[in-house]
């Protein structure tokens, strides 16, 4: 039996107000095309939230946030690389961002600010859904998901 590597990421779940309406920021990969959030792998000595900031700013050129206190939510999962079975473990943070102008990095096809319904439809694993489920609930002042 193969040991796995294990690796571990950062991100946001990044949200902006548009006059009364959330809308959610979503991006396109260029490796397999499947839509999610900002996220990127942690470095030496950074924290999880260094990781998350520099990966947004390297991804979307956002550097504008307010982070929004008491959410931090983990997506686990498993894959093979090279050969390798590798177990993913991703920190999201949940973030308002003040600016909406986003400057994409080669990593990305496309990005999309959708209102939750149409950012629920879009984004392409149910793991993403429910990190965005949870999101919106706890913006909405709840625990539990929608």
């Amino acid at each position: 039996m193969q040991n796995s590597i294990t690796r571990r990421s950062a991100g946001f779940i990044l949200f902006h107000d548009d006059e009364g309406s959330r809308r959610y920021l979503l991006l396109q990969h260029t490796n397999g095309a499947h839509w999610s959030f900002p996220k990127g792998t942690r470095e030496a000595g950074e924290t999880f939230e260094d990781t998350a900031l520099r990966e947004l700013f390297e991804e979307t050129g956002i550097s504008q946030i307010e982070i929004i206190g008491g959410f931090r939510e983990i997506e686990k999962y498993s894959f093979v690389s090279n050969g390798e079975p590798v177990d993913k473990e991703v920190i999201y943070f949940l973030a308002r961002a003040k600016q909406k102008s986003v400057k994409l990095s080669w990593e990305h096809l496309q990005y999309k600010w959708l209102p939750f319904p149409k950012a629920l439809e879009q984004l392409t694993f149910g793991t993403m859904k429910n990190l965005l489920r949870k999101a919106e609930a706890f913006l909405q002042g709840t625990t539990t998901a929608c």
